[in-house]
């Protein structure tokens, strides 16, 4: 059931996931200016309305903690980056908004998104960027958490 401040909370979050998306897609790029508020948001957002916020910080820390893993193995062994910081900031907003349990169900709904973006075209060896993926994640976990 939405409340109110749930529901303009939604609002904020949903607007900013989607102008991500596009800044992203055009540049990949994800912004620290959008990022980081919509990152307090929903901590703020958490600690007002839900009753496990540790979990929603927790999920804030996990999200960016092992992507940022990832970005750096990543590079050591390909030696190019295969994932941006940007991404690992926006999937900290997946979990201040979603919850640490929140933040596998996010990534395999962006990496599905993404493989069903990439595996029709011809070059596969296309650069994308993951950040619109990860933002289709977060909304749609984040709107059913809200819906059930």
């Amino acid at each position: 059931m939405f409340t109110t401040v749930t529901f303009l909370s939604g609002i904020i979050l949903i607007v900013a996931l989607i102008q991500l998306a596009r800044i992203d897609w055009a540049t990949h790029r994800l912004p620290n200016l959008i990022t980081l508020p919509l990152l307090a948001a929903g901590l703020v957002w958490a600690f007002g309305t839900v009753d496990d916020f540790y979990i929603h910080l927790l999920g804030a820390a996990l999200g960016y903690g092992v992507f940022w893993a990832v970005e750096v193995i990543y590079r050591l062994i390909r030696k190019r980056d295969g994932l941006g910081r940007g991404d690992a900031k926006l999937l900290a907003v997946g979990g201040a908004w979603c919850g640490a349990w929140a933040l596998p169900i996010i990534v395999l709904i962006a990496s599905l998104a993404a493989l069903a973006y990439v595996l029709p075209k011809s070059d596969r060896q296309c650069r994308i960027a993951f950040g619109p993926f990860l933002a289709i994640g977060i909304g749609i976990v984040w709107l059913s958490q809200q819906l059930f």
